[in-house]
């Protein structure tokens, strides 16, 4: 994503490290280990197209990363088949297997856009060759007009900027199987909601990818508490990592994003193109401290314990260590 005013990342908490808690941890060497033989490959050229601007990832990564958690997918997906049939066959049904949803978290420049991107890539290529899809949580942002109305325009990226009850119906319906279900696309020139839509057609998996997918149900005024996003995936990934390692990579970002994105013409942020070096670094750091940074603890952050599977980051963008949900 080129927005500025969107979400952080993480840091370990106590819970995390309980050798007793819900996770274990393994270091990158051990989870590289663990992974079969594939013939999946993705060339340099792949790479360069799937990865966000800044962002390193290489072969290597994907090899030791990535392929692990593409198996540790499909074991998900296989079981989750035997579990469907099963059921069907008790309850005397017969009806198509729905979507396996997997969710995807984490922070603005953490790089959970190229994690998202990266899964859907080889996914694709897995065994029975899958139809995935991509959708991110963007597209349920309001458009800038409604967050202006609200008050809310500073705050884009933080949970009550989205129409939450859209982004729900839609992956409700895809869970269900509705044939056709239409989400709306946000444009990262025009900084708002476009006129296009995008159409999901029955995915054998849809990949959902935004800081916020893994936020709890909210309470209703009247005590009910409604449902959840996470309540309908099947599989979810948070990518994390220290909040001052993501904060650089946000400033290192903004100032990458002045030669690309901020000069066209057309972009929300062309007025940043032309600042120096040290004017940009400056307002990029004020926007963490004022924005990123409150919604990343406040929000995002909690959230991480919900999740299948956290990658944990290092300094530099190389995933170091994975925490894998044992119940």
């Amino acid at each position: 994503m080129t927005d500025l005013q969107h979400d952080g990342g993480g840091q370990a908490s106590p819970e995390d490290d309980n050798p007793s808690g819900p996770y274990v941890e393994l270091s990158r060497g051990d989870w590289a280990g663990l992974a079969d033989h594939t013939d999946i490959d993705l060339d340099e050229q792949t790479l360069a197209r799937l990865r966000g601007l800044g962002d390193p990832t290489g072969r290597d990564e994907v090899e030791a990363v990535y392929l692990p958690l593409t198996q540790l997918i499909h074991l998900h997906m296989r079981h989750t088949g035997h579990l469907y049939r099963a059921s069907n066959a008790f309850l005397e049904l017969e009806v198509r297997r729905t979507p396996f949803v997997i969710g995807v978290a984490g922070s603005v420049a953490v790089g959970k856009s190229t994690t998202a991107r990266l899964l859907r890539e080889l996914l694709s290529r897995s065994p029975g060759r899958p139809k995935v899809d991509l959708i991110t949580t963007d597209g349920f942002l309001r458009p800038n007009a409604e967050l202006e109305r609200r008050g809310l325009l500073d705050r884009k990226g933080f949970p009550e900027s989205y129409d939450r009850r859209a982004l729900l119906r839609f992956v409700v319906d895809v869970k269900s199987g509705v044939p056709e279900v239409s989400a709306p696309v946000y444009s990262h020139i025009t900084y708002d909601i476009t006129d296009e839509v995008e159409v999901v057609r029955q995915p054998d998996i849809l990949i959902v990818e935004g800081l916020n997918v893994l936020q709890p149900a909210r309470t209703r005024s009247d005590g009910a508490v409604g449902l959840a996003l996470s309540d309908f995936f099947d599989f979810s990934v948070y990518v994390d990592a220290q909040e001052q390692h993501i904060r650089r990579w946000y400033v290192e970002r903004f100032l990458a994003l002045r030669e690309t994105a901020f000069s066209d013409p057309d972009s929300y942020f062309t007025r940043f193109a032309t600042m120096g070096d040290a004017e940009a670094i400056a307002f990029a750091n004020q926007v963490w401290d004022e924005i990123n940074g409150p919604n990343l603890r406040v929000n995002v952050q909690p959230t991480r314990p919900r999740a299948t599977v956290i990658l944990r980051k290092g300094a530099d963008h190389d995933v170091e260590s994975v925490r894998i949900r044992k119940i």
